[in-house]
């Protein structure tokens, strides 16, 4: 089995999918590209048995044939090589692989093709499609929310809800919770997938980003996800999403309106001097003016500043942490945000003060208990 490519294509299509393979003890073939040449394509594909991505190139083969190559040290080679032809010969009795490019040759092993996983095909599944660059503000605006908390594998991924009207996406960890949703997008048959981090984190970073079509497949174990060459295939979360509904409050008489930037730079400096593991600040509302401050006792350290505001509702203190606030701020695109709130100890809720079209985003965040000195 011989065929010969350029370095910098090659590179490039696997970079785009070396996230998928693993570095597992327990299963060394992950650790290896699946290459397989048919009909002048050749197809090289790379899994973690949860997650795999598949990319197809034209190449010059006068055989068919597939080998199972190292994917470290192939892209390592690749990466030190200048732009030009590169030849792989496979001997596919004994697996030796032999790179030639320009006056260089590199020897090493493959492995056996029939010991890769079977990546899996699609098979009974509903579709959906959206262009690449509101896939991927769906997954910025709720990735970072996403739990880590292995106990509650539910939450350990992006809750999407695929209905007749609009798709919504919802990231929770307990302390803070997004849901967004797009009123562009339908889908006919209303269902509901919860879609691993990982898969949207390999997303997330090849998308393309023009206005490239994604097609979405998915059914009860899998979603599919194609654009350009590459297919992204990743099995779904099999458990039951927490009501998340159910917490988010529906009277806030108390609504604050600032400057989304001067808030998040404020909160910045603020946080600096806040206790390092609360990361506690206090909003104190009175009128016209927002007075936000912290304080690390075991440090004497503390911080205040002053921002004008709007106001609707009662004079009020609350308690929040400033890393999620940061967190939620910063994924937030628009120029002034609005904090709704009811109780110091009920959760607020941020959002745009001006709605965008099609694109509906609400950001929860759980309070801290203040300890009125």
């Amino acid at each position: 089995m011989r065929f010969i490519v350029s370095t910098s294509t090659l590179l490039k299509q696997l970079q785009a999918i070396s996230g998928a393979s693993s570095s597992s003890t327990v299963l060394p073939i992950l650790e290896n590209f699946l290459f397989e040449i048919k009909d002048n394509l050749l197809t090289i594909s790379a899994t973690d048995l949860q997650t795999s991505m598949v990319t197809t190139l034209p190449i010059e083969a006068k055989e068919e044939g597939r080998v199972a190559m190292p994917s470290k040290i192939l892209i390592e080679t690749l990466k030190t090589l200048p732009d030009q032809p590169v030849a792989f010969s496979v001997d596919t009795q004994t697996l030796a692989i032999e790179i030639s490019a320009g006056d260089g040759k590199y020897k090493l092993s493959g492995e056996n093709a029939d010991d890769f996983p079977k990546i899996p095909v699609v098979e009974q599944t509903s579709k959906v499609e959206m262009a690449a660059a509101t896939l991927q503000e769906a997954i910025n605006k709720t990735i970072f929310a996403v739990s880590n908390d292995e106990l509650r594998p539910a939450m350990s991924g992006v809750y999407v809800q695929l209905a007749e009207e609009s798709i919504t996406f919802v990231a929770t960890d307990a302390h803070k919770l997004v849901r967004y949703r797009r009123t562009d997008l339908s889908v006919e048959k209303a269902t509901t997938i919860i879609l691993p981090k990982k898969a949207l984190t390999l997303l997330k970073s090849s998308l393309p980003s023009e206005e490239t079509p994604v097609s979405i497949q998915y059914n009860n174990t899998n979603a599919f996800f194609q654009f350009g060459n590459i297919h992204l295939i990743c099995r779904l979360i099999d458990e039951r999403y927490p009501d998340y509904e159910a917490v988010i409050p529906q009277l806030n008489p108390n609504r604050l309106t600032v400057d989304r930037q001067l808030f998040l730079n404020t909160l910045r400096r603020v946080v600096i001097f806040a206790n390092k593991t609360t990361h506690q600040v206090r909003l104190k509302i009175s009128g016209s003016e927002l007075h936000i401050s912290a304080e690390d006792l075991d440090f004497s350290n503390e911080a205040h500043e002053r921002l004008s505001c709007q106001f609707e509702g009662e004079d009020m203190e609350i308690g929040f942490n400033a890393k999620f606030l940061v967190e939620m701020l910063s994924n937030l695109g628009c120029e002034e945000v609005m904090l709704e709130m009811s109780t110091p100890n009920r959760a607020g809720l941020l959002v745009p003060a001006v709605k965008e079209e099609h694109e509906d985003i609400l950001m929860l965040v759980m309070p801290v208990m203040l300890n009125n000195i």
